[in-house]
Protein backbone atom coordinates (compact mmCIF):
# COMPACT_ATOMS: atom_id res chain seq x y z
CA UNK A 1 0.00 0.00 0.00
CA UNK A 2 1.30 3.46 -0.81
CA UNK A 3 -0.03 7.06 -0.89
CA UNK A 4 -1.53 7.46 -4.22
CA UNK A 5 -3.44 11.01 -4.17
CA UNK A 6 -4.66 13.42 -1.49
CA UNK A 7 -7.86 14.73 -2.74
CA UNK A 8 -8.51 18.34 -1.65
CA UNK A 9 -12.74 19.53 -2.42
CA UNK A 10 -12.38 23.02 -4.44
CA UNK A 11 -14.91 25.71 -5.18
CA UNK A 12 -13.25 26.97 -8.45
CA UNK A 13 -10.91 24.25 -10.18
CA UNK A 14 -9.45 27.30 -12.69
CA UNK A 15 -8.16 29.51 -9.76
CA UNK A 16 -7.01 26.41 -7.50
CA UNK A 17 -5.44 24.90 -11.09
CA UNK A 18 -4.00 28.75 -10.91
CA UNK A 19 -2.66 28.75 -7.47
CA UNK A 20 -1.32 24.50 -7.41
CA UNK A 21 0.56 25.23 -10.52
CA UNK A 22 2.32 28.35 -9.38
CA UNK A 23 2.53 26.54 -5.90
CA UNK A 24 3.93 23.08 -7.57
CA UNK A 25 5.90 25.02 -10.36
CA UNK A 26 4.38 22.74 -13.14
CA UNK A 27 0.91 22.41 -14.86
CA UNK A 28 -1.73 20.21 -13.89
CA UNK A 29 -1.21 16.56 -16.10
CA UNK A 30 -5.17 16.03 -16.31
CA UNK A 31 -8.25 17.21 -16.07
CA UNK A 32 -11.59 15.30 -15.76
CA UNK A 33 -14.77 14.41 -15.33
CA UNK A 34 -16.33 11.61 -13.29
CA UNK A 35 -19.67 12.46 -14.58
CA UNK A 36 -21.46 9.56 -11.95
CA UNK A 37 -19.49 11.38 -8.94
CA UNK A 38 -20.79 14.91 -10.15
CA UNK A 39 -17.10 16.41 -10.07
CA UNK A 40 -14.34 17.25 -12.11
CA UNK A 41 -10.35 16.24 -11.60
CA UNK A 42 -7.66 18.17 -11.92
CA UNK A 43 -4.13 15.85 -11.13
CA UNK A 44 -0.67 16.88 -9.94
CA UNK A 45 1.94 14.40 -9.86
CA UNK A 46 4.32 15.51 -6.79
CA UNK A 47 6.60 12.81 -6.35
CA UNK A 48 5.63 9.67 -6.04
CA UNK A 49 2.35 10.60 -5.06
CA UNK A 50 0.24 12.77 -6.38
CA UNK A 51 -2.81 15.80 -5.84
CA UNK A 52 -6.78 15.28 -7.16
CA UNK A 53 -8.59 18.64 -6.83
CA UNK A 54 -12.07 17.80 -7.34
CA UNK A 55 -14.74 20.45 -8.30
CA UNK A 56 -18.58 19.68 -8.22
CA UNK A 57 -20.20 20.37 -11.15
CA UNK A 58 -23.76 19.78 -9.97
CA UNK A 59 -25.27 21.27 -5.99
CA UNK A 60 -25.93 17.61 -5.32
CA UNK A 61 -22.87 15.90 -5.36
CA UNK A 62 -20.60 14.56 -2.52
CA UNK A 63 -18.23 17.64 -3.42
CA UNK A 64 -20.59 20.04 -2.94
CA UNK A 65 -22.01 18.94 -0.11
CA UNK A 66 -18.29 18.50 2.08
CA UNK A 67 -18.07 22.50 0.80
CA UNK A 68 -21.49 23.27 2.16
CA UNK A 69 -20.27 21.71 5.28
CA UNK A 70 -16.75 21.96 5.83
CA UNK A 71 -15.77 24.58 3.46
CA UNK A 72 -12.47 23.71 0.89
CA UNK A 73 -10.00 21.68 1.97
CA UNK A 74 -8.42 18.11 1.90
CA UNK A 75 -11.28 15.64 1.49
CA UNK A 76 -10.05 12.33 1.16
CA UNK A 77 -6.82 10.49 1.54
CA UNK A 78 -6.10 7.77 -1.43
CA UNK A 79 -3.92 4.11 -0.85
CA UNK A 80 -2.98 2.87 -4.02
CA UNK A 81 -3.21 -1.02 -3.79
CA UNK A 82 -2.57 -4.18 -5.62
CA UNK A 83 -5.56 -5.81 -5.34
CA UNK A 84 -8.41 -4.31 -4.34
CA UNK A 85 -11.33 -7.25 -3.68
CA UNK A 86 -8.07 -8.62 -1.55
CA UNK A 87 -7.49 -5.41 0.27
CA UNK A 88 -11.64 -4.84 0.88
CA UNK A 89 -11.98 -8.30 2.10
CA UNK A 90 -9.09 -7.62 4.31
CA UNK A 91 -10.10 -4.82 5.75
CA UNK A 92 -13.89 -5.89 6.36
CA UNK A 93 -12.18 -8.69 8.64
CA UNK A 94 -10.70 -6.38 10.75
CA UNK A 95 -13.75 -3.76 10.93
CA UNK A 96 -13.76 -1.30 8.61
CA UNK A 97 -16.60 0.23 7.35
CA UNK A 98 -17.20 0.54 3.57
CA UNK A 99 -19.63 3.18 1.88
CA UNK A 100 -19.54 0.44 -0.95
CA UNK A 101 -17.34 -2.73 -0.95
CA UNK A 102 -17.82 -3.18 -5.00
CA UNK A 103 -14.93 -1.08 -6.67
CA UNK A 104 -15.97 1.19 -9.46
CA UNK A 105 -14.55 3.20 -11.93
CA UNK A 106 -12.87 6.09 -10.82
CA UNK A 107 -10.76 9.28 -12.45
CA UNK A 108 -7.41 8.61 -13.31
CA UNK A 109 -7.55 4.97 -14.83
CA UNK A 110 -8.38 3.81 -11.61
CA UNK A 111 -10.60 1.22 -9.45
CA UNK A 112 -11.98 2.64 -6.10
CA UNK A 113 -13.86 1.97 -3.49
CA UNK A 114 -13.86 4.31 -0.17
CA UNK A 115 -14.24 3.27 3.45
CA UNK A 116 -16.60 5.14 5.62
CA UNK A 117 -15.10 8.00 8.14
CA UNK A 118 -16.70 6.58 10.90
CA UNK A 119 -14.37 3.84 11.38
CA UNK A 120 -11.16 5.59 10.06
CA UNK A 121 -11.44 8.86 12.40
CA UNK A 122 -13.42 10.59 10.87
CA UNK A 123 -11.01 10.25 7.52
CA UNK A 124 -12.52 9.25 4.33
CA UNK A 125 -10.18 6.73 2.98
CA UNK A 126 -9.98 5.55 -0.45
CA UNK A 127 -8.56 2.43 -1.67
CA UNK A 128 -7.61 2.43 -5.70
CA UNK A 129 -5.87 0.30 -8.25
CA UNK A 130 -4.89 0.34 -11.35
CA UNK A 131 -7.85 -0.46 -14.09
CA UNK A 132 -6.52 -4.06 -15.53
CA UNK A 133 -5.91 -3.41 -19.36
Amino acid sequence: MKIEHLGIAVKSLESSDNLFARLLGKPNYKQEAVEREGVTTSFYQVGESKIELLEATNPDSPIAKFIDKKGEGIHHIAFGVEDIKAEVERLKNEGFVFISEEPKEGADNKLVVFLHPKSTNGVLVELCQEKPQ
